[in-house]
């Protein structure tokens, strides 16, 4: 990867308002990735949510769950740290947006429906902190300051 590519990745704004969005979605996103990859917090584990995908059509579901699992356990941990921001929150938008629009939009908004209203706030989060990084606390940050 050349060091262009690198630095673009990295590059991020000196906004304190992108370590809230960090925090608070890193936190939700690492309990609920931690649910459908090991079974933390009443979660099904991979087996459980596996089933539970193939069953509404997401196949193959283990590896569906692996993939939902693992953005979200992970890229949750990348947005806590403020390390590869923008391509932890691109891997969540999509997350998200598969979730949106496969399980809660036929719902219609409310959560109490089991609607989109929660995945359309982790949504923004991940869309805000893909435009603007990691924000002045942030690993990428300081990874960007070297590498210049």
């Amino acid at each position: 990867m050349n060091k262009a590519v690198i630095q673009r990745m990295l590059a991020t704004n000196n906004s304190i308002s992108s370590l809230v969005l960090r925090i608070a979605g890193g936190i939700i996103f690492i309990a609920h990735g931690a649910q459908k990859l090991f079974g933390s917090f009443g979660g099904g584990g991979l087996a459980g949510t596996g089933q539970w995908m193939a069953s509404i059509g997401l196949e193959p579901g283990y590896l569906m769950a692996l993939a939902a699992g693992s953005a979200e356990f992970f890229g949750g941990i990348a947005l806590l740290l403020g390390l590869l921001t923008r391509p932890a929150a691109l891997a969540l938008t999509v997350a998200m947006l598969v979730a949106i629009i496969t399980v809660h939009l036929p719902n219609g908004l409310f959560i109490s429906n089991n609607g989109y209203e929660f995945g359309l706030a982790l949504l923004a989060i991940s869309i805000a902190l893909l435009f603007s990084g990691g924000g002045k606390f942030s690993l990428d940050r300081q990874l960007s300051h070297l590498i210049r």
